[in-house]
């Protein structure tokens, strides 16, 4: 395990300027699971994710003679920005490689807190290739996000924060990619109470660790291809694993569907925006994807908020399809004076309300003569959309419901 006596070192390494983060009861979310669950918030975290904790540790521990040459990371996001304004800080230059299909938002955070980004990569595998070989070549430090005992320590003191205020938890559960939080975070709980069970959180599109977990060996994936992009990595760490094997008690893993109603549900009933990644503790709670006893005391760490807003877009309008909030129709009309008038006064009528239409008689898909209209309802549940349904096919229209 990492050393105890080093996570609290880098606790007071990070003191002064890594936050220390709400970590507090989520009334709601403990009623539909049956447990006290509470809710360690490093989303609100000065770079909006954890990360900070382990890359300004480690960053504070580099020679003058190292801090003069400058560092180097790969990174999906929330690494690069934790490397970027510790760097700063110090007054040490970063250069921060990402895979091309970063979101736009990391990649602009991570330039705005003084950084030079480089794009290089499909995935972060590849990116962190290309990053070792830019380290060596220029004679910078690379900065690992996960494979460093003073990032991993870094990372620990979320659990030491946590169990400073409650002491007892019962459980522990962390989102799992490269293994540097579970690996720091796991370490330091099962020193301090070798009772309490650690719950790693994979993405099922990003299976990796939890297959290594799963047969105690590594195992590495061909791809990933997840909405948490923050633990989307594609080959397991020899290091991180050999600290899960010894302090984590069990691995489970989420979908994309199952992380996305996980924010939608964090945004709406906790006020909290929160990225995949951070979602995938809650994610796995609401799927009942591992046991615990009744009341039981589960401490779930929301490790970044920094999600892409066009992202976050398509979880919410998804979400209030699903949960017959929002209802898309196709209706076909003989395109004449009136038609939609007709049409409208039925949906009128059954107490729906538009929020969106679209009026094409150009399809080459249409019969002569006739207009596809897609209307766009705001509706009031799964029986609102069934009277909207049964009014329209007594009227006699033809149309298509989009799910």
């Amino acid at each position: 395990m990492v050393n105890l006596n080093k996570i609290i070192q880098a606790k007071r390494t990070i003191d002064g300027f890594v936050a220390k983060t709400p970590f507090g009861l989520a009334p709601k979310l403990s009623k539909i699971a049956n447990a006290q669950i509470y809710l360690k918030k490093e989303n609100l975290q000065i770079t909006g994710a954890y990360k900070v904790r382990g890359a300004f540790n480690k960053i504070a521990h580099l020679t003058k003679a190292q801090k003069q040459c400058g560092v180097v990371a790969a990174s999906a996001g929330n690494h690069a920005q934790g490397v970027a304004i510790s760097a700063r800080h110090f007054g040490v230059r970063a250069v921060i490689i990402m895979p091309e299909a970063a979101p736009l938002s990391k990649v602009v955070g991570t330039k705005a807190l003084g950084a030079e980004v480089i794009l290089k990569g499909n995935n972060f595998d590849e990116a962190y290739a290309y990053s070792l070989e830019f380290a060596k070549e220029n004679g910078m430090s690379f900065i690992h996000p996960f494979d460093d005992e003073l990032v991993q320590a870094g990372q620990g003191t979320i659990a030491l924060e946590m169990l400073d205020e409650i002491s007892d938890l019962d459980y522990i559960v962390l989102p799992v990619g490269g293994g540097g939080l579970i690996s720091g975070a796991a370490s330091c709980a099962k020193q301090i109470n070798p009772n309490i069970k650690i719950i790693g959180v994979g993405a099922s599109g990003a299976p990796a660790m939890y297959e290594s977990f799963r047969k105690k060996k590594q195992c590495n994936s061909s791809s990933v291809r997840t909405i948490a992009d923050g633990i989307a990595v594609r080959d397991a760490s020899k290091i991180t694993l050999s600290h899960i094997l010894e302090s984590v008690d069990e691995m489970v893993q989420v979908n994309d569907e199952e992380i996305a109603n996980a924010i939608l549900y964090l945004l709406e009933q906790q006020k909290v925006v929160v990225e995949g990644a951070g979602a995938v503790g809650v994610a796995a709670i609401l799927e009942k994807k591992f046991k615990y006893k009744k009341d039981a005391k589960i401490g779930v760490v929301l490790s970044g908020g920094n999600i892409d807003v066009q992202m976050l877009n398509i979880i919410i309008e998804k979400g209030l399809i699903k949960s017959y909030r929002k209802m898309i129709i196709h209706v076909t009309l003989v395109d004449k004076p009136g038609a939609l008038t007709g049409l409208t006064e039925v949906l009128r009528d059954t107490n729906a309300n538009i929020v969106k239409i679209d009026y094409d008689r150009f399809s080459t898909k249409l019969s002569y003569g006739d207009a596809m209209i897609t209307i766009t309802l705001e509706t009031k549940g799964k029986d609102h959309q069934e009277s909207i349904t049964k009014a329209l096919n007594k009227k006699g229209y033809e149309f298509s419901q989009e799910f």
